[in-house]
């Protein structure tokens, strides 16, 4: 007799087969607007802009108009596009190689944001929402997305969203919520988690669950490398708020942390090898040189996690984030009984650029012309597991996944404006630190 199919298996079924709107303008033309214009946020307009064909950026939004016109003025100069000499994509079905001098003429031509597209300030998201974009890309630090993601699905829009997608635990859930609703509405949601758009992380994974190195015993992780932002000082007339808007990778609430804004490309990996998420956590973690300046807020600069998925398999999971001129080390292991995996060396070949192939399965995922992609429980999750992490470090506690999907711990703050006072919370100390 056959299993019968359950509730999850058959939504997902429907999902993955289910035809999305194509929501090109007559022109055949999709529009996008993008909302966070940092350097991550400006190259995934290059990414979008070099991957595929028939998109133009319309509209712009940051909290600061010097960011979002630094970031146009980028992009319709071509700064950076020399990365991309030599990418190959696919036109029109024939494969496409681009050369600096095709990326100079296409790519600053397709950057059409009209003056009254040019949005500013705490609100600007909703502005670029509701400018005719047929796709949201969401670029801001992750303290935002839940809150940019809601209002861009609620608008009927498709979204590129960066990860992690929320610093605490009731933001994630607020984005898991979303999520479900784009499904309903056949949205396509892709991430910036560019592993799953990389060819050799896609035949790698595939074969390891094919059985390649056997039945996994424990699996490993590193992401240590130097800081990835300080600003470099703090202006006089900056109250609190705009200043850590412009220091961001400081402070808990906008940026999550470092095993949240940074090792997620790590856990969400492992998530995927084992097709779940950890059961439970401990982690211990602190400073050894973010200390004594107000430059360095209240996050941690090293942390290491033991996370438990369902059947008792463990993962050691290291982040630091210490000076430059110490050991880097990206990487991860699995060990089966079989043999071990790097996560990339059982792959046939390499493929393209995954920055630029996760924007090519986002249109074709809009178009209709490629697999329905929505991606939002799954970078929801990862993003789960990773506050899981964070938590546990700065608690002292063992953390489990039901503790953390019931948590009430909201960072937000409940006003915004640049002149704001909000001086941060003291750095987490275990023992005192209480999990919410």
């Amino acid at each position: 007799m056959l299993d019968q199919p359950s509730r999850r298996s058959m939504l997902a079924a429907s999902a993955a087969f289910a035809m999305p709107l194509a929501r090109a303008a007559s022109d055949g033309k999709l529009r996008a607007g993008i909302i966070g214009c940092g350097g991550r946020g400006t190259q995934a307009v290059t990414d979008m802009l070099t991957g595929t064909e028939n998109v133009e950026l319309v509209a712009m939004a940051d909290v600061f108009e010097d960011k979002l016109e630094g970031s146009l003025k980028r992009l319709r100069e071509g700064t950076g596009l020399k990365r991309y000499d030599g990418t190959t994509v696919t036109r029109n079905g024939q494969p496409k190689t681009w050369t600096m001098e095709d990326l100079m003429k296409e790519i600053p031509a397709r950057v059409q944001v009209a003056p009254e597209n040019h949005f500013v300030g705490f609100n600007a998201f909703e502005k670029v929402v509701n400018s005719g974009v047929d796709i949201v890309m969401l670029c801001t630090p992750p303290g935002y997305r839940p809150m940019h993601f809601e209002a861009a699905v609620k608008a009927g829009k498709h979204v590129f969203t960066e990860k992690p997608v929320a610093t605490d635990p009731v933001g994630c859930r607020r984005f898991m919520a979303a999520a479900k609703l784009a499904e309903q509405k056949k949205l396509t949601v892709v991430s910036g988690a560019q592993r799953h758009a990389q060819r050799e992380y896609i035949e790698t994974v595939d074969k390891i669950k094919a059985g390649s190195i056997g039945d996994i015993r424990s699996l490993y992780s590193h992401y240590l490398s130097g800081p990835v932002f300080h600003a470099q000082g703090r202006d006089a007339n900056w109250a609190d708020m705009e200043w850590q808007h412009r220091n961001w990778y400081s402070f808990v609430w906008i940026c999550g942390d470092q095993i949240v804004e940074q090792h997620y490309h790590n856990i969400d990996f492992i998530n995927w090898v084992m097709g779940t998420h950890p059961v439970k956590v401990v982690a211990s973690g602190g400073i050894s040189w973010r200390k004594g300046k107000e430059l360095y807020g209240n996050i941690y600069d090293h942390m290491a996690s033991d996370f438990e998925f369902p059947g008792g398999l463990r993962y050691s999971s290291h982040c630091r984030q210490y000076p430059r001129g110490c050991t880097n080390d990206v990487s991860d292991l699995i060990v089966g009984t079989k043999g071990v995996s790097n996560g990339l060396d059982l792959a046939s070949g390499k493929g393209i650029n995954p920055y630029v192939q996760e924007h090519i399965q986002l249109v074709n995922s809009i178009r209709g012309t490629g697999p329905y992609e929505n991606q939002g429980m799954r970078v929801a999750e990862a993003t789960m597991t990773c506050i899981m992490g964070r938590e546990s470090a700065y608690s002292g506690q063992a953390i489990t996944w039901d503790m953390i999907m019931n948590s009430q711990q909201d960072l937000m703050p409940k006003a915004f404006d640049y002149k704001l006072s909000m001086a941060p919370p003291a750095l987490p100390e275990p023992g005192t630190y209480k999990f919410v």
